[in-house]
């Protein structure tokens, strides 16, 4: 079980949550430690440069959606140096960041799925758990 795993779990389950990945391959999107929030998404919405917390050949990745397969309902996750993680289906695809480090990610938050829209307050730098 990977650290990411009882993130996905709680998001996959409606909440909304916040906590300091660790790591380099986000940078200087997300720097280790730095602060996000990651709320439950409809995958539908996503489009290409959203930052989302997926499973990718059994990994929990918070990362980059790097390319969209609306046809065959799944999307290509990347890091940010440019390594692809791979395809991943809609349902593997449990939330999206819609802060960092106290800013609101443009547009994130009107992808986020219906549940989760009233918990999302990218602005206060918190959410609820």
């Amino acid at each position: 079980m990977g650290a990411l795993d009882g993130v996905a779990a709680r998001v996959a389950g409606g909440a909304t949550v916040e906590f300091r990945p660790s790591g380099s391959s986000m940078v200087p999107l997300i720097r280790s430690r730095q602060p996000v929030i990651v709320a439950p998404v409809d995958p539908a919405l996503l489009t290409v440069g959203d930052i989302v917390l997926a499973r990718v050949a059994g990994t929990v990745y918070l990362h980059l959606v790097s390319a969209l397969d609306p046809a065959r309902r799944r999307v290509q996750i990347s890091n940010n140096r440019g390594r692809v993680n791979g395809w991943t289906s809609h349902d593997r695809v449990f939330g999206i960041c819609v802060c960092v480090d106290g800013t609101a990610r443009p547009g994130a938050a009107s992808r986020t799925s219906k549940a989760a829209t009233d918990q999302v307050r990218p602005n206060e730098g918190e959410s609820r758990r």
